[in-house]
């Protein structure tokens, strides 16, 4: 500023004395002896904005009055780069960070079932020895009620934080039979910086199979097969508190997790689960390995296994019998009716394990599934003779996608999940969407030692009933957000009536059934 205001002022003392004296004058030498004072005053000007240690801001333009500056900004510490932007990829809303450090995705889950089911109308109690899983669900075992629910309404997002931490909150609405009131479903925090491992804590379903591990939306059938159902139930399943970790290869597959309790449930009716005295301890492990993958195909072996080393403490320090009851059980695999026909009953157990196998393949657009699971319960307190029960349960199931996309395999938990719908329904461009046939058949058995018809159960007997469907299917996937399912089931259930007085029935009287279901399902998710 000072070096301008000097070389303005002399070029207006050189301006003014060109004008006034056109002509050689005196005063020349006067002019020569300014121009060298202010050469050397812009020398020295120069010299000290050189040393100066602030630099001080250039006016560019004048103006009559000048706010003062403001104070100076407190340093910020840039985390990320903040100038990304949002995207609907599949039909996923999601944000992101430019440097993809940090990201939120929205889902939202509808599942609307509706159902048929094909039974024999129902008969006196007195005559119509058909039972349920207990002796409350009587009249329901008799009359499956046909109709409508929301299998699954749900909503939440997922993410990641500062690159390596990834998390999901996601809430679920819907239910069986009934909707339930919302709860968890999934709640958990995911440390991913020591690839290939990673190290999960909170609420989720810690990997213990194949169909354990797919996900709902892209399953090839309305439900789970129960075996695998039964097996994930043991330890871990649906909003299973675990901590855990796994680590995946291009070819491989490995977890281990520790699990407790189940988050608290309140459904429909307005009752929860009560708080056990503590809860249980379970352990999970899961080794995968692919021997066969190629651009077309691909061969699936897996082992995986759990174990409860504490059952949770139902009864107390004032209970004796029964107070680490361990009960297994599962549905028709149809919830528009939330009926079981088969339980083995409360157990008191010290312990209880599943160990299974699990194979899978797939070429081009057939793929095919199955899993064989072992069950066993050590009793606690059992009688001189009364032995341990076991029991067991497999499924196997297939599809074929006619218009030749195939099932994607996820390679972070090592299950199947949906085809890509490559022409999504377009009535403009003729395009239809993905088409699905797909077959089932599926078996658990929870009868050990049950004895014969038409007698009472042995002292080790456990009366819990095999259960055998076959099931097929269709799906019509239009986009990768909508799809329709509907399938046709037959169900077969063999149980003989464990306690007379208790099912009202005759003694060793089959209280099992055999009827046909049919079901649509329309599916919204993303």
């Amino acid at each position: 500023m000072m070096r301008a205001l000097l070389m303005g002022a002399s070029l207006g003392v050189l301006a003014s004395a060109a004008q006034a004296a056109p002509n050689p004058d005196p005063r020349d030498e006067e002019i020569a002896i300014l121009k060298a004072q202010v050469k050397a005053l812009n020398d020295r000007v120069e010299n000290l904005e050189a040393h100066e240690a602030t630099p001080r801001p250039v006016v560019v333009a004048a103006a009559p009055t000048l706010p003062p500056p403001p104070p100076a900004a407190a340093p910020v510490v840039q985390t990320s780069n903040w100038s990304g932007g949002a995207t609907i990829l599949a039909g996923k809303p999601s944000i992101q960070s430019a440097d993809g450090r940090f990201s939120a995705t929205l889902h939202g889950v509808m599942q609307f079932d509706v159902a048929q089911y094909l039974q024999a109308d129902p008969g006196p109690v007195t005559a119509d020895f058909r039972r349920g899983a207990a002796a409350a669900d009587t009249a329901h075992a008799r009359d499956l009620s046909s109709g409508s629910n929301f299998r699954r309404a749900r909503i939440g997002f997922d993410g990641k934080v500062y690159g390596d931490i990834e998390y999901q909150v996601l809430f679920e609405f819907g239910g069986a039979g009934e909707e339930d009131a919302g709860h968890v479903q999934e709640l958990w925090l995911q440390y991913s910086g020591l690839k290939p491992f990673h190290l999960r804590i909170g609420a989720y379903p810690p990997s213990i199979g194949l169909e354990d591990q797919g996900p709902t939306n892209g399953q090839p059938f309305v439900e789970r097969p129960a075996e695998a159902d039964m097996t994930r139930s043991l330890a871990g399943g649906d909003f299973r508190e675990a901590g855990e970790v796994w680590a995946a290869g291009e070819r491989w597959y490995a977890n281990a997790a520790i699990t407790g309790r189940l988050v608290g449930v309140v459904n429909s009716q307005a009752t929860g689960v009560s708080q056990p005295f503590d809860s249980q301890l379970g352990y999970i492990g899961r080794l995968v390995y692919l021997p066969v993958l190629t651009d077309d195909a691909l061969v699936h072996v897996g082992v995986h296994g759990a174990y409860v080393a504490r059952p949770a403490d139902a009864g107390g320090p004032d209970v004796v019998a029964g107070r680490y009851p361990i009960t297994i059980q599962e549905r028709p695999e149809l919830r528009v009716d939330g009926t079981r026909l088969v339980s083995t009953g409360a157990i008191d157990a010290r312990h209880a394990s599943v160990a299974g196998l699990e194979f899978a393949a797939q070429y081009a657009n057939l793929w095919v599934e199955g899993e064989y699971d072992r069950f066993t319960i050590e009793r606690r307190l059992a009688p001189v003779g009364v032995s341990n029960p076991r029991f067991t349960g497999f499924y196997v199931e297939a599809s074929w996608i006619l218009t030749g996309e195939k099932r994607r395999y996820n390679t972070g938990n090592f299950s199947f999940d949906g085809p890509p719908v490559d022409h999504p329904l377009s009535l403009t461009d003729g395009t239809w969407g993905a088409l699905e046939l797909a077959a089932r058949y599926s078996d658990i058995d929870l009868n050990y030692h049950p004895g014969a018809p038409g007698t009472a159960p042995p002292a080790d007997a456990v009366r819990g009933g095999d259960q055998r469907i076959v099931t097929l299917g269709a799906n019509w996937y239009l986009n990768p957000v909508v799809r329709f399912m509907l399938e046709v089931q037959d169900v077969r259930v063999d149980r003989l009536s464990p306690s007379a007085t208790t099912f009202q029935t005759p003694v060793g009287a089959q209280v099992g059934q055999h009827y046909h279901a049919v079901a649509l399902r329309s599916q919204m998710a993303f």
